[in-house]
């Protein structure tokens, strides 16, 4: 059952989500950068947001379920995303795809629009508030 509450905050929630997973996928590309053979991963932003808000507010978010808490993680996916390689700008010898200065400014990018999306609950917090403290 959801209520009009999680309704209200879903769309920001969903996308400090999946910002934050893109996040773990850059610092992971950076951190990888001298690694022989490393492919560069990330999401596709607009297609993870469309299938979030597009499924169910009851079904789990990928097609299986974890039905114990031992159960692991899908392997490949940032928290249901499908996580995809970046395109080579440039070929490395040693067959590395990690481009520094797409994947610093890509850094910087989603950094500015996840506190973006942060600015926005806070501002949808304090709009509750108001209207409940009168």
């Amino acid at each position: 059952m959801v209520n009009k509450l999680d309704d209200y905050l879903r769309f920001q929630t969903t996308a400090l989500s999946i910002r934050g997973d893109r996040q773990q996928l850059i610092a992971s590309n950076i951190a990888n950068a001298d690694t022989p053979n490393y492919k560069a991963k990330d999401i596709d932003f607009a297609s993870a947001m469309n299938n979030a808000m597009n499924r169910s507010a009851t079904e789990p978010p990928s097609g299986l379920a974890k039905t114990a808490p031992q159960h692991l993680d899908i392997k490949g996916s940032a928290g249901g995303q499908q996580v995809l390689y970046r395109g080579t700008v440039q070929g490395a010898v040693d067959g590395n795809t990690v481009d520094m200065d797409v994947e610093q400014n890509q850094f910087t990018d989603n950094a500015l629009r996840y506190e973006a999306s942060l600015t926005m609950i806070n501002g949808q917090i304090k709009g509750m508030l108001a209207a409940i403290q009168g």
